[in-house]
């Protein structure tokens, strides 16, 4: 059973920007809603992403926090886009930004559309209590806020807090 062991951080500056080596493009939406998650009528996420000449159908179990099950299929580019248009709730549309740190991954996300402003950075662990270092633009972690998961930015915006 594949665990994504995931924290994610606010950004507080732009310095992140002279260490990205590779950028992406994405848009991804959702085939359910952040209440039928919170009702608990649904124990997991179901996400379609397109990311540059990809796609992808993700679930991803409930759970808060850092740890949970995440399964990711990639499927053509035209079944991405037909399943976009099924999606409830807004697409979400960012840059994915790739920056190493100190032996370590950190995808930075710039939220585009109405989620304009918001810049988060992820590092994906393999384990909980795996020590990292954090970078100098790193600002207060979100992990535990569910505001910050794409499933609740594609219902409820950035541009609307």
């Amino acid at each position: 059973m594949p665990i994504e062991i995931e924290r994610k951080f606010l950004v507080t500056n732009d310095a992140w920007r002279a260490q990205a080596h590779k950028v992406v493009s994405m848009a991804q939406g959702y085939i359910n809603d952040q209440a039928a998650m919170d009702s608990g009528a649904q124990r997991a996420s179901v996400r379609v992403r397109i990311a540059g000449d990809e796609a992808f159908l993700n679930l991803k179990s409930r759970e808060a926090g850092h740890t949970r099950q995440e399964f990711d299929y990639p499927i053509p580019v035209e079944d991405g886009r037909a399943l976009l248009a099924l999606c409830v709730g807004g697409i979400v549309e960012k840059r994915r930004h790739h920056v190493d740190h100190a032996g370590h991954l950190w995808e930075v996300d710039e939220f585009l559309g109405e989620n304009a402003g918001l810049v988060v950075a992820e590092i994906e662990l393999g384990a909980a209590d795996e020590r990292f270092e954090h970078p100098a633009w790193l600002g207060a972690e979100v992990t535990d806020d569910v505001r910050y998961y794409n499933l609740a930015l594609a219902s409820h915006p950035f541009a609307r807090w």
